[in-house]
């Protein structure tokens, strides 16, 4: 099957600038380079990135050229497009930082060897950038009325747009220029909310070259709804375990609605399409074992084997109201803590199962907290020193598990 085939039936693609060729290019037998570009605004890839991660690894799998461009040059700007307000500016230092990290989370997907990848930086050619010969080689080619007329602009007209973030598109499109001058790179994939700015690159590279490249967008990671998955109560899902744990992360998956299992089993796993579409058909509490699958999939290529079986066993562990796995969560009071005897409202918060007294005593009222497989009722329940020698699990809702005890 032809790779582009692969990506369509798996529900990757959005929009492309000319399907017909892009099959074809992609069936000709000769190894296509492409381009994903990765701005290191934060130290750490997110499930958002991780989208666009399998869909390289679809493509080299195929025996195509993914070349992962670092955006260590365009984030100085940053990218206007989904935003209705202005990105953090990042220091030239925290931008370098954060790019470092980016290549060991391509390393467990990609094979760098012999070029069959390549990471390239954009600082290299836009941070040296003389102002006004680009604005005459490169910004004369742009129609600001076109600009202004592109999504990513649209949206933040209404507050406001500022000028440094006008010049992201033009940035942005020149990245593609060079990378078809310098790599033989021939096509830029990137989220839908990235069209615009494909377009432009593509546009530019056919003002200056006179040649054809392509472009394509993948769709974004959504509920059946329409609600953009990846956020957790506390932040975003992170591919980074320190800043979300394999326990976590293995817990967002597995808890998600029945109706979005088809979607992630396709996006985020290498499960092939008739095992998805058994499991996807599965109904009742019977889907949760396409769910499990899910999560231990998933988990397995951000995080490893090891980590994926970890969490694994907690999940497990938790459905037994058991507080005897290593894995589950845990929080060790101390015992200057608990002193005479600590409320049940002060170990929620203490556990960071609460952020105030106040909420703590709205989940317990609400019947939100279980101990043990108890329902927690009593506001003023004392908890001692010895009540914690062996740790108690306490779980908030259905779905978030704290193993509590106290430290030696």
């Amino acid at each position: 099957m032809n790779v582009y085939d692969t990506l369509v039936e798996r529900g990757y693609i959005e929009q492309s600038t000319n399907e017909e060729a892009i099959r074809k290019r992609l069936e000709s037998g000769e190894p296509v380079k492409f381009y994903i570009g990765f701005d290191p605004t934060a130290d750490s890839l997110h499930i958002g990135h991780f989208i666009q991660i399998m869909v390289m690894a679809h493509m080299q799998k195929a025996g195509h050229i993914p070349v992962a461009l670092i955006g260590g040059g365009t984030t100085m700007i940053g990218d206007p497009s989904g935003r209705t307000d202005l990105r953090q500016v990042l220091s030239k230092e925290e931008i370098i930082k954060n790019g470092e990290k980016f290549k060991s989370v391509f390393e467990k997907f990609l094979t760098f060897e012999d070029d069959k990848a390549i990471m390239v930086n954009n600082a290299d050619w836009i941070l040296d950038l003389n102002y006004i010969n680009f604005l005459r080689d490169i910004g004369a080619l742009f129609s600001v009325n076109k600009m202004l007329a592109a999504e990513c602009y649209k949206n933040r007209m209404e507050k406001g747009l500022t000028f440094l973030e006008f010049n992201y598109m033009l940035l942005q499109a020149y990245d593609f220029y060079r990378l078809y001058k310098d790599y033989g790179v021939e096509m830029e994939f990137g989220g839908n909310d990235q069209w615009s700015n494909i377009l432009a690159g593509i546009d530019l590279v056919r003002r200056k070259e006179q040649d054809e490249v392509y472009g394509l967008t993948f769709s974004l990671l959504t509920t059946s709804e329409g609600i953009k998955m990846g956020k957790t109560a506390k932040r975003a899902l992170w591919l980074d375990k320190e800043k979300t744990s394999p326990y976590d992360f293995y817990q967002y998956w597995r808890n998600i609605d029945d109706a979005d299992v088809k979607k992630c089993l396709s996006l985020l796993t290498f499960i092939p399409m008739d095992e998805v579409e058994e499991l996807a058909s599965l109904k009742d509490s019977e889907i949760n074992k396409a769910k499990e699958r899910l999560a231990y999939e998933v988990t397995k290529l951000v995080h490893g084997e090891e980590e994926a079986k970890k969490a694994e066993q907690a999940a497990k562990a938790l459905f037994s109201q058991s507080a005897e796995s290593d894995n589950i969560p845990s929080v060790e009071l101390t015992k200057e803590q608990i002193g005479e005897g600590l409320g049940l409202l002060s170990l929620l918060v203490a556990a960071g199962l609460a952020q105030s007294n106040k909420e703590a005593r709205t989940l317990v009222t609400q019947n939100g907290i279980s101990i043990n497989g108890e329902k927690a009722t009593d506001p003023k329940q004392l908890f001692t020193v010895e009540d914690l020698v062996e740790p108690i699990l306490v779980k908030k809702g259905k779905k978030v598990f704290k193993k509590v005890g106290v430290s030696e």
